[in-house]
C-alpha cells in the first residue's frame, strides 16, 4: 500500500513502529530511515525514502511518549477510559420487571447413597436445605471431602477456601434456624475461577508470575453470591491468564477421560462441576472459555450479554470482550445463579441495568426460533447429534426458521482481543516475567502478547469501527428471530457473538461412542438471557444428556 501523506498517519502507525524499536533496539538508539522501513514491512506498509526521512522526528517524540506511559506501570485492574457499547443504533429494551417464574422441585428426598448428592442440581439442594433435610455445614463438608478425594486426579482446584466456607455455612444454618432465608442459593457451595479476587485468598490467574499473588478486595460477583447465601469452597483452575487448560500447577483434566485436558479457560470450573466437586461454579468467557470447557466436560454454561455481570475484582484480558457467567448442571441452575449475579455495582461502567424476566413456563411455540442452516447442513463430525436437536425442537412445536450469519471478514477482528490482552499484561511482557510461564508455544500468550505490540493504533481503531458495522448487521439478523440454534463450533458464530456481546447457552446434546460429551448452543438477543434460557431449558427437559455423570467420580 502506498501512502502519499505520511504526516497524517504518523500517530496511528507509531505504536507498531516504536514498540518494535523498543524490543529490538536500545531505547536511546537514534531512529533511522532503514529502521522505519523494516518496521513498516512487519505490518505490511510501504513508504518512500522522503516519507521515511520526514517521519524520524515525529517517531522520536512518540517513542519518548510511549516510554513515559510504560513507566506508569499500570495495573491490570485499571480499565481504559473508553467504554465499549454493544447496543445497536435505535435498539429498544424491556424495562419492566416482571415476577420470576421458577419450576423449583419440592419434596426432594435425601438419597440412600450420600454420594448421589454430588450430582444433585442447585434447585434440588436448595429444596433440601430449605426443608431442613440437610444443613449447609453438612453439605459444605461433603463437597470439601470430595475435593480432597478427587482433585489429585482432576487438578481442578488452585485453593480450597475451607475456613471461609465453614464460617459461611454455619452462618447460613444459623440464619435459617432463625427465620431468614436468602433464596435458592442459601447455603449452597460453589467454586469460582481463580481470576476473581477474594480477600484473604490467593488469586493466581493460573500463571506462574502470579502464583503467590493476593489482592486486597473481593470481586463484586463473589460479594453478590455472598449476599445470596452461596458458600464459596474453592478457587478453580484456569489456563494461564485465561487461555486453555494448562496452568502453573499442571493441566486440568476431563472427568470423562483423564488422559484428555478439560479445555479452557474455565477449566476447573467446568471439570469440577461435572465431577461433582461442587454444584456450580463461576467462569468467564472472552472467546470460548465457557462454551469450550462446557462442551468438553458435559456441563451447562451461560455466557451472558456483555455488560450484564460486573467484572470488578476480576482479571482483565479484554476490556471489551470479557464476560462473567455460571457453569452448572442444568439450565434452571444457570438461571438461578445468573439471577443472583447480574446487575450494576456502581464501579464497572460497562454495566447496563435491565431486568431479568425469566419464565420457566414460557411457551416456545409462540417464539421465532432460528437455526444456522449452512452450519447444520455441512458435513461435520457432530452432525447427527446436532440434527437431533432440531428434530427435538420441532417435536416440541417449534417452527424453525433457517437463517445465516452476516457475511463479514470477522476473523481479522481477533486483533481486538490480542491488542487488549497485550495492553492488560504490558508489564508482564516488558519485565520479561512472561518467560516463566509454563506454556511457551508460538500461539501461547507470551508470544501472542509480544507480537500484538506490532498492531498499529490505527488498525485497532479501525477494527472497532468494523465491529460497529458487525453489531448493526447482527441486530438486523436478530430482528427476524427471538433465539437461534447453532453447532457449538465450526462456524464464525463463536467469534462474531463474542465481539457483538450476544448471550448464549451451551448444554450437552449427546455423547460420542467412547462417551465424550458433545454440545449444542442456543443464542439470544442482547440482554435477553431470559428467553434463550427458557428455550434451552425446554430442549434440556426433553432429553436426559445432562443427567449422565462421569463414572470415575460417582463414588
Amino acid at each position: 500500500m502506498k501512502l502519499t501523506k505520511p504526516t497524517f498517519f504518523v500517530a496511528g502507525i507509531a505504536l507498531g513502529f516504536l514498540l518494535a524499536f523498543t524490543f529490538f533496539q536500545a531505547k536511546d538508539t537514534p531512529i533511522t530511515s532503514e529502521m522505519i522501513q523494516d518496521a513498516a514491512t512487519v505490518i505490511g506498509l510501504e513508504f518512500t525514502q522522503t516519507e521515511r526521512d520526514t517521519m524520524v522526528e515525529a517517531l522520536e517524540d512518540t517513542r519518548e511518549d510511549l516510554q513515559t506511559i510504560r513507566n506508569l506501570k499500570l495495573k491490570n485492574s485499571v480499565p481504559p477510559s473508553l467504554v465499549f457499547n454493544p447496543i445497536p443504533v435505535g435498539k429498544q429494551f424491556e424495562y419492566q420487571r416482571k415476577p420470576q417464574v421458577w419450576n423449583l422441585p419440592e419434596n426432594v428426598t435425601l438419597p440412600e447413597d450420600k454420594n448421589e448428592l454430588a450430582f444433585y442440581t442447585v434447585a434440588e439442594l436448595a429444596s433440601l436445605i430449605r426443608e431442613r433435610k440437610i444443613t449447609s455445614v453438612e453439605l459444605t463438608e461433603f463437597f470439601l471431602n470430595r475435593i480432597e478425594k478427587y482433585n489429585n486426579d482432576l487438578e481442578a482446584i488452585v485453593t480450597v477456601n475451607r475456613e471461609r466456607a465453614m464460617e459461611q455455612a454455619r452462618q447460613m444454618d444459623y440464619e435459617l434456624e432463625n427465620g431468614t432465608y436468602r433464596g435458592p442459593l442459601h447455603g449452597v457451595p460453589y467454586g469460582a475461577k481463580d481470576l476473581f479476587a477474594v480477600e484473604g485468598s490467593k488469586t493466581t490467574w493460573g500463571a506462574t508470575p502470579y502464583k503467590d499473588q493476593t489482592i486486597d478486595e473481593t470481586a463484586t460477583v463473589i460479594q453478590k453470591l455472598d449476599n445470596a447465601g452461596a458458600v464459596l469452597i474453592a478457587k478453580t483452575t484456569l489456563g494461564a491468564l485465561a487461555y486453555g487448560d494448562i496452568w502453573f500447577g499442571g493441566r486440568t483434566n476431563n472427568p470423562w477421560d483423564l488422559e484428555q485436558g478439560s479445555s479452557g479457560s474455565s477449566a476447573g470450573s467446568a471439570a469440577g462441576t461435572a465431577a461433582g466437586l461442587f454444584p456450580f461454579a463461576l467462569g468467564t468467557e472472552t472467546l470460548g472459555s465457557i462454551v469450550s470447557p462446557s462442551t468438553r466436560n458435559g456441563t451447562t454454561g451461560l455466557r451472558p450479554t456483555y455488560g450484564r455481570v460486573s467484572r470488578t475484582g476480576a482479571m482483565a484480558l479484554s476490556w471489551t470482550m470479557d464476560k462473567v457467567g455460571p457453569i452448572t448442571r442444568s439450565v434452571e441452575d444457570a438461571a438461578l445463579v445468573f439471577n443472583a449475579i447480574h446487575g450494576p455495582d456502581g464501579v464497572d461502567q460497562t454495566l447496563v441495568n435491565l431486568p431479568f424476566n425469566y419464565d420457566a413456563d414460557l411457551d416456545i411455540t409462540e417464539l421465532k426460533i432460528g437455526y444456522l442452516k449452512s452450519a447444520f447442513e455441512r458435513d461435520y463430525w457432530n452432525k447427527g447429534r446436532d440434527s437431533l436437536v432440531l428434530a427435538t425442537l420441532r417435536d416440541l412445536g417449534a417452527d424453525l426458521i433457517p437463517i445465516e450469519l452476516p457475511d463479514y471478514p470477522v476473523g481479522a477482528l481477533r486483533l481486538i482481543l490480542t491488542a487488549e490482552g497485550a495492553a492488560a499484561f504490558d508489564q508482564l511482557t516488558l519485565t520479561n516475567q512472561d518467560d516463566s510461564m509454563k506454556w511457551q508455544q508460538p500461539r501461547a500468550w507470551p508470544n501472542t502478547f509480544r507480537a500484538a505490540h506490532f498492531i498499529p493504533a490505527t488498525e485497532y481503531i479501525n477494527a472497532n469501527r468494523a465491529r460497529y458495522e458487525l453489531i448493526q448487521k447482527m441486530d438486523s439478523l436478530m430482528q427476524s428471530v427471538d433465539v437461534y440454534v447453532t453447532p457449538a463450533f465450526g462456524s464464525a458464530n463463536l467469534l462474531i457473538t463474542n465481539l457483538t456481546g450476544h448471550p448464549s447457552v451451551v448444554l450437552p446434546n449427546g455423547f460420542t461412542d467412547d462417551m465424550h460429551p458433545t454440545s449444542i448452543t442456543f443464542m439470544g438477543d442482547l440482554f435477553d438471557e431470559a428467553t434463550v434460557l427458557s428455550v434451552a431449558r425446554a430442549y434440556q427437559e426433553a432429553t436426559d444428556h445432562h443427567k449422565k455423570h462421569p463414572p470415575l467420580f460417582k463414588n
